[in-house]
């Protein structure tokens, strides 16, 4: 078969080629970034599911619209009021999954040969999508504050990119979050230089101790024209769940009218039924109480991995603790003749029955080799206290 050009640009991902790997019983896995299934809501998102079938299933079970469902619009307008960012439910579409807000964003924005900066290192799977519509990528370094901005801005001055795409709280894989000084400075470069700015943000509600700064956009009502130039994603995936397939995207009404239109393409519209058992659950009361309970629980967890991490490794590894989100990123030092391959620390830790991913795909160009992804989303204290006690039998491993 004669398969379309853009597929030559773009290759299976790393991460769901590595989870062919996983079946083997008895195996620990910090691989994947998911959220943990024990703590998802069951009896909430239960008792919405009976709600929404008993109470007029029709239009729940029927085509609907494809900018989304009217009361969850309504609800995700008054959820992110809560969090500081004044959104109209005309101002949103509701997406399936943040993934697609991304690919929408991709299809309305990016011609071939378009450039387009990144986080170095950043999400795998936007890499995957830009490069499918033909963007140029661009890396921008980072560090435990998230991007460098003086670096990011002599980036934009240099290639004037079609957009920026960035994930400024716990970010995936970096776990960084940006702070507040640089997001205000990203938004006044944007509107400077009038460069489109994509905010990811699906693990800002996931912090341990105290939130963290205010999102982009919240922050865009202190920088005149700065919402102009910005898009934000959000989903329910990493907080209430992703089998839902919920997620939104906010921007311009120019923008969401062409996204809108693309969507009709790709789906004609999110799954009704699984938006009207968002929008019940939102008017529930129960999310903040979920919430609670994951924010506590990834914090044990993340701390008993930092722990371990200092104990078992030592000085092979270096990491920044994040505050919130899913992972650490780490890198091999490579310290008294330790490996400092990650690829092959990979392979030697399956052997191990322990699998993490190693940091080369998250970056878009020059991969890093000594680094690594660690998720403790979804591995108990026990498991990862035992985990990372493999990880340290496959870094001594003889090669």
């Amino acid at each position: 078969m004669q398969f379309a050009d853009r597929l030559n640009a773009i290759e299976t991902s790393a991460i769901r080629e590595l989870f062919k790997l996983l079946g083997k019983p008895g195996i620990i896995s910090f691989a994947g970034g998911f959220p943990d299934p024990a703590l998802f809501d069951v009896q909430g998102i239960a008792q919405s599911s009976a709600a929404v079938l008993a109470n007029n299933p029709g239009p729940v079970l029927q085509y609907g619209a494809t900018e989304g469902y009217g009361p969850l619009r309504e609800g995700i307008s008054s959820f992110m009021a809560a969090k500081g960012s004044v959104v109209t439910p005309d101002g949103l579409i509701v997406t399936t999954g943040s993934q697609q807000a991304l690919d929408l964003i991709g299809k309305t924005m990016i011609s071939p040969g378009d450039k387009v900066i990144v986080e170095a290192p950043t999400f795998l799977a936007t890499i995957q999508c830009f490069r499918l519509y033909g963007a140029h990528i661009i890396g921008a370094p980072i560090d435990a504050d998230g991007v460098d901005v003086d670096k990011l801005e002599a980036l934009i001055e240099e290639h004037k990119p079609k957009l920026v795409y960035l994930i400024p709280t716990f970010g995936n894989p970096s776990g960084a979050t940006l702070s507040l000084a640089r997001r205000l400075r990203i938004l006044e470069i944007a509107v400077r230089t009038q460069t489109l700015v994509i905010e990811d943000d699906p693990y800002g509600e996931l912090y341990f101790d105290a939130p963290p700064p205010p999102s982009l956009l919240s922050l865009s009502e202190r920088v005149p024209g700065s919402r102009d130039w910005l898009a934000h994603c959000g989903s329910f995936s990493k907080i209430l769940s992703p089998g839902l397939r919920v997620g939104w995207l906010i921007a311009t009404a120019e923008l969401l009218a062409k996204a809108t239109m693309c969507k009709q393409f790709s789906d004609a519209h999110t799954s009704n039924l699984t938006q009207a058992i968002c929008a019940h659950y939102l008017t529930q009361n129960r999310l903040n109480a979920t919430l609670a309970v994951v924010r506590k629980t990834y914090a044990e967890r993340a701390r008993v991995m930092a722990q371990c991490l200092q104990r078992e490794l030592g000085d092979a590894i270096a990491f920044n603790a994040p505050q919130g989100g899913m992972f650490f990123w780490a890198r091999l030092t490579g310290a008294h003749g330790a490996n400092a391959n990650a690829p092959e620390f990979a392979k030697r830790a399956i052997d191990k029955m322990v699998a993490f991913v190693p940091g080369a795909p998250f970056f878009a160009h020059d991969p890093e080799l000594t680094t690594l992804r660690l998720s403790f989303a979804t591995a108990d204290v026990g498991k990862i206290e035992e985990g990372i006690g493999r990880l340290k039998l496959a870094l001594n491993a003889p090669a």
